[in-house]
C-alpha cells in the first residue's frame, strides 16, 4: 500500500493512493497514519480489504478544504490541488546513518566506517515532500542528500538477526536529509547543528508498506538541482544494508512503531564536488526520487 497524508499544515488527513493513481480517503477507517496504526496489523489489513473492495471514497480538494498548492500529486481527478504532507504523524525519533555509501565516503575523503555512524534528527524538522525548504540565516553551505527512510512498525530492542530486523520494518519512504555543512563540521561539537534546522527533512510523498519493497537493497535513487542530475545511485551501494542498520541501532536504543531511520546518501552531494562547490541558494529547485517511493520537489527560500 501507498499511505499518505494530505491537507494544509497541521490539518492533514490519512489517505491511500490506489493502483489506478487515485487518492482514497481513509479518515472513515483510521484517525491518522502514525505509529499506533502501523503497529496494528488488523487495522492495516482492514485498509487493504477496503481498498480491494472499492469502498474507499475518492479524496477531493473540497473534502479536505485545502487550497491549490500547484505542487500536484499525480493522482486522480481533482486531487491536483491537494497539498501532500509528511506521510507519517507523531514520529518519535529519527535516527540517521552517516557515511553509509562507499562512493559517498570516497567523495568526501572519509575512511569507510567500521561501524554505522549514528546521529539524530528532530521530528520537528519533517515537512511535506513539496514544501518550501528554508536556508538558515548565515548559511553558505546548505546541501542535499537523497535517502531511503525506514519506518519501524513494532517495538525493537536487541534484535538478534537480520530477519528480525526486517520483520520490524513496516515500510519505506523517500527523504531529503538537508544539511548545512559549515554548521555540521566547522562549528565544533557534533553534527546535529547542521542537521536540525527547520524544514531540513522533507519526507514522502508516500509511506510504502514493506510488502511492496521485496529488496530494499535494489532501489535506484536520483536527485536533481535546477534540472541537473547530481546524485544517481542505488541502495545496493550501502556499506551497511537496511537489515544490519536496524539490527545495529536496536543494540543502543529501543525502536518504537513510527520511529524512522534515514539510511544515508550516495555520492553527488555539493560537499564532495570541486570548488566552487554548488551549495544551495534561494530560488534553487531540488527534485529527488527513489524507485517505487515517489518523487519530491522543493524550492529553496531564505529563512
Amino acid at each position: 500500500m501507498k499511505l499518505l497524508r494530505v491537507g494544509s499544515v497541521g490539518a492533514e488527513r490519512p489517505a491511500l493512493l490506489d493502483e489506478s493513481g487515485t487518492l482514497r480517503d481513509l479518515s472513515g477507517l483510521v484517525r491518522d497514519i502514525d505509529g499506533a496504526l502501523l503497529a496494528d496489523a488488523a487495522a492495516l489489513d482492514g485498509i487493504r480489504e477496503a481498498a480491494a473492495a472499492g469502498t474507499l471514497p475518492e479524496l477531493s480538494a473540497s473534502r479536505t478544504g485545502t487550497a491549490g498548492t500547484g505542487t500536484g500529486t499525480g493522482a486522480g481527478a481533482g486531487a491536483e490541488s491537494l497539498r501532500i504532507g509528511p506521510p507519517l504523524a507523531g514520529i518519535g525519533k529519527i535516527v540517521c546513518i552517516g557515511l553509509n555509501y562507499h562512493d559517498h565516503a570516497r567523495e568526501t575523503g572519509a575512511p569507510v566506517p567500521a561501524e554505522p555512524i549514528l546521529f539524530m534528527k528532530a521530528p520537528d524538522t519533517v515537512v511535506g515532500p513539496h514544501d518550501t525548504v528554508l536556508i538558515p540565516r548565515g548559511s553558505e553551505k546548505t546541501d542535499w542528500e537523497v535517502e531511503l527512510a525506514v519506518v519501524i512498525g513494532r517495538t525493537a530492542r536487541y534484535l538478534g538477526s537480520h530477519e528480525e530486523a526486517l520483520a520490524s520494518v513496516v515500510g519505506y519512504a523517500l527523504a531529503n536529509d538537508v544539511s548545512e555543512r559549515a554548521f555540521q563540521t566547522e562549528r565544533g561539537g557534533q553534527w546535529d547543528k547542521g542537521k536540525n534546522c527547520e524544514t531540513f527533512n522533507p519526507l514522502g510523498p508516500w509511506l510504502v508498506t514493506a510488502d511492496e519493497v521485496p529488496d530494499p537493497q535494489a532501489l535506484a535513487m536520483r536527485l536533481w538541482v535546477n534540472g541537473e542530475l547530481r546524485q544517481d545511485g542505488s541502495t545496493g551501494g550501502q556499506i551497511f544494508p537496511v537489515a544490519e542498520v536496524v539490527r545495529y541501532v536496536s543494540q543502543f536504543m529501543t525502536l518504537y512503531p513510527g520511529d524512522v531511520i534515514s539510511t544515508g546518501t550516495p555520492a553527488g552531494v555539493a560537499m564532495g564536488m570541486a570548488e566552487p562547490k554548488p551549495y544551495l541558494r534561494e530560488g534553487d529547485v531540488v527534485e529527488l526520487e527513489i524507485t517505487g517511493l515517489g518523487r519530491q520537489r522543493q524550492v529553496m527560500k531564505s529563512a
